[in-house]
């Protein structure tokens, strides 16, 4: 399982967290910050870690426009690759 897809997610979150304003901000740098942590750990995370991480970048996605939105939606999807690979449910 690619820990890259973590590093671009949470790249994608650092831009986004760049062009967003307000609580959206803190919460996009918040983000970039879990995934990122993620993706330097040895052991992955669980799907139900992942899971809640897709529901916030689903609610900062209908929180943000232009391209802070767009950047979430990219982040998002490269999560939700990363997730098709790992083991359990």
């Amino acid at each position: 399982m690619s820990q890259d897809l973590l590093e671009d997610a949470s790249n994608r979150l650092r831009v986004a967290a760049v062009e967003a304003e307000g609580n959206a901000r803190q919460r996009l740098y918040d983000q970039s910050d879990a995934l990122a942590t993620l993706a330097a750990q040895e052991r992955g995370a669980d799907h139900g870690r992942l899971a809640r991480h897709m529901h916030t970048l689903a609610e900062l996605a209908e929180e943000t426009d232009g391209p802070a939105q767009e950047a979430v939606r990219d982040a998002r999807s490269k999560l939700a690759t990363f997730r098709e690979g790992v083991d359990g449910v």
